[in-house]
């Protein structure tokens, strides 16, 4: 790890936000991005991982300096974590289980390249990328609200072929092929095909 990691927060009120600084300032190794400096994390406080929070982890993450995200959040589900991990979040933590030494351990991961998450959380990603994840837990596909039609039509993405190939190794038509794509680009807010498969590929889904 690096000697010294600059950190900034985005908390949803100012009072969090500089809460969660002066909880990591009790690690020598974590300063505080300011004036100029750019942080080599920056750790996002949210009460629930919705929409506009990945938009905002998107955004984070394609900073031209693209600093290493540590997400913070009320209520951490295994589906969300999924989807805050594919878009982008370096660790994961809940707040009711965020101290200062274990948030500035997260931070400290996440600039070295290591992914921390809570390992309750952990056990249910696992669970829910098994065949048979068992009575009341979905799979991975189910959590990410990727149906059986969209997962055959990301697979042929990945592999390179183009619509009208999909469509006839699928046998459906071009259209469904195409409207498929949007469907799936639109409801997870991405941006094209290329990253579409880049979204399922991260999230451990192809």
């Amino acid at each position: 790890m690096r000697n010294t990691v600059r950190v900034s927060v985005v908390a949803v009120d100012p009072v969090l936000e500089a809460g969660t600084l002066s909880a990591l300032a009790s690690s020598p190794e974590v300063l505080p991005a300011v004036g100029d400096e750019l942080p080599d994390v920056t750790v996002v406080v949210v009460d629930r991982v919705a929409d506009p929070v990945l938009d905002l982890l998107r955004r984070t993450r394609a900073a031209d300096h693209r600093p290493e995200v540590v997400l913070v959040a009320t209520e951490l589900s295994p589906p969300e974590a999924l989807h805050a991990i594919a878009t982008g979040a370096r660790g994961l933590l809940r707040r009711r289980e965020t101290s200062g030494p274990r948030l500035a351990h997260a931070v400290l991961a996440a600039a070295s390249g290591d992914c921390t998450v809570p390992p309750d959380l952990l056990d249910g990603l696992l669970e829910q990328r098994t065949e048979d994840a068992g009575a009341g837990v979905a799979d991975a596909w189910g959590a990410a609200g990727l149906s059986e039609r969209e997962r055959a039509v990301l697979r042929l993405v990945a592999e390179g072929h183009e619509t009208s190939e999909i469509a006839g190794r699928l046998s459906y038509s071009v259209r469904t092929v195409t409207t498929v794509m949007h469907n799936v680009t639109q409801r997870f807010r991405l941006r094209n095909r290329a990253h579409a498969v880049a979204y399922a590929l991260r999230a451990g889904l192809l």
